[in-house]
């Protein structure tokens, strides 16, 4: 197995561990607070921190501050390179604490301008308010955590930063569990968990920076050219590449006006569309950015569109059955792992609503993960901010074309047409980065598409035909216990997958031909 599928590899292992028990968690927040009022406010005042952690942290920083990283350790050397990370920190911290403190007094305004609609119901738009202010440090805590991340996958550390999220998991499920009877409001235990998350994470890395060498002594000159270079790649590309938590979060506007519970089901949807996002989108992006970038850096451009052309055959190769499987198993997965206790046959109906119109987009929103680092890597990030305006304005408009008519018709599921637009804008941005890319030059199609293309969509055929013709009525699944739920719902999945992964085998597709040494 060559490094860089054995890095994604490892990447995706990690990730796997963390989003398992993100699905634990999910699980018993479902069970323990249902869908409801204070449970849709808890989300809000989740969100918010975790929109700009996922817009700066993951985001922009991240996609400009490896380049950078990238380009001191090939030309400047160690003791440039150790003077950009303890510049960096310190613009960074002293950023931060400013944004916290803002966030944490301008808490209730910030309710109100992103969840509008929970001033409807009495108390809800206030307990959000209060668990905002707890929740908003996150952000200072994630954010650096999220540099110290890029520092470690830049030297082929991968495995440490996708491990890192499962504190997140661990601390919420221990709020649900054991703080929550301790809080007159017992959801307020959750904002918590979120802090202490933070700080967890943070601290768990720090180690291994020692270790490297590389942890960062935080230091502040305003004039620091790499720091300056930095901010400048970063302000385009804070709406390039974060436009689908953009979506999310108009999403949460619109659906603050809708019956109590919307929110709710659109986060668990959500959430299960994170999983593959997360496997293969995010883990390819994580491998292929600092090894884009050094390409770049080198003037590789060969090297450079190999590993894009790679990196976008294995993400379909990942995307398309997993997108198949979320929506033609969406009431399944829900009622499998959620439908208890609190958490209703309605709320499950809702909320596989919600996942089958994201399960919709979810090659697209892996396309945009892999196509994004193809310009980040190159130091442009005019073109991907021009494409993530197009698509933001457009899910606008999608969002009031597919929500009115169904919200004024009084039919249940308003809440689905907001990720359908989601979806829908997602293909329009991942397009519209594929025709940019190619149109530069950037990227040609490898050899291998067009006997890659047939024998993919033969395989989602078969997976489709035995999906419709095993799975049980919708009706059923309530009726049983919760063993024989999972074990139908793993027998589905199973039989999904080996019907798809056979009729790739018959159709010729081996291992070794998603290998990139395979391409030079």
């Amino acid at each position: 197995m060559n490094r860089i599928f054995r890095s994604t590899a490892i990447v995706s292992g990690m990730t796997l561990i963390s989003r398992v028990l993100g699905y634990l968690r999910d699980m018993v927040l479902a069970v323990t607070f249902g869908a409801g009022a204070t449970t849709d406010a808890f989300f809000v005042a989740f969100r918010i921190p975790n929109f700009f952690r996922r817009l700066f942290a993951e985001g922009a920083f991240s996609q400009a501050f490896v380049p950078v990283f990238a380009e001191y350790r090939e030309k400047h050397g160690r003791v440039a390179l150790r003077d950009l990370l303890d510049h960096t920190a310190g613009a960074l911290l002293l950023a931060l604490t400013l944004v916290t403190l803002i966030g944490v007094l301008a808490a209730p305004w910030l309710i109100w301008v992103f969840a509008p609609g929970l001033a409807q119901a009495d108390g809800r738009q206030e307990l959000a308010a209060q668990m905002l202010r707890i929740t908003f440090p996150y952000l200072l805590f994630i954010s650096l955590t999220a540099m110290a991340a890029g520092i470690l996958n830049s030297i082929g550390r991968f495995a440490i930063p996708a491990f890192t999220p499962v504190f997140l998991n661990l601390a919420l499920i221990a709020a649900a569990l054991w703080g929550a009877p301790l809080f007159a409001e017992p959801i307020v235990a959750l904002a918590w968990g979120v802090f202490l998350a933070g700080v967890l994470q943070l601290a768990f890395q720090i180690p291994f920076l020692m270790r490297a060498g590389l942890l960062p002594r935080p230091r502040f000159r305003r004039a620091h050219a790499g720091v300056r270079k930095i901010v400048r790649l970063m302000l385009p590309a804070i709406l390039g590449t974060s436009v689908v938590q953009i979506n999310l979060l108009v999403d949460t506007v619109i659906a603050s006006f809708l019956v109590a519970g919307s929110i709710s089901w659109l986060y668990f949807g959500d959430r299960f569309v994170e999983l593959p996002l997360a496997l293969f989108g995010i883990a390819i992006a994580t491998v292929i950015l600092p090894r884009l970038s050094g390409e770049h850096a080198r003037a590789d451009l060969a090297a450079y569109g190999r590993t894009l052309d790679w990196a976008l055959r294995l993400a379909l190769l990942m995307a398309l059955p997993a997108a198949v499987g979320l929506i033609l198993l969406a009431v399944p997965i829900l009622a499998a792992l959620i439908q208890y206790s609190a958490f209703t046959e309605h709320d499950t109906r809702m909320a596989a609503m919600a996942l089958a119109a994201y399960g919709l987009g979810l090659p697209a929103f892996i396309l945009i993960k892999v196509l994004a680092p193809g310009f980040f890597a190159r130091q442009d990030t005019r073109t991907p901010v021009k494409i993530a305006v197009i698509a933001l304005l457009a899910n606008i408009v999608l969002n009031v074309a597919f929500v009115l008519p169904w919200y004024l018709s009084g039919a249940p599921g308003a809440h689905a047409g907001l990720a359908l637009a989601t979806s829908a804008s997602a293909y329009l941005n991942a397009g519209l980065l594929y025709r940019g890319l190619r149109r530069e030059g950037i990227y040609q199609p490898g050899p291998v598409l067009p006997r890659f293309r047939l024998g993919l969509g033969l395989a989602l055929a078969v997976m489709i035909a035995l999906l419709v013709l095993l799975a049980p009525e919708w009706s059923q699944w309530s009726d049983w216990p919760a063993a024989r739920r999972g074990v139908v719902l793993l027998g589905l999945i199973s039989a999904g997958a080996g019907g798809f992964l056979a009729t790739l085998w018959i159709a010729g597709l081996r291992p070794r031909q998603f290998l990139l040494r395979d391409h030079a």
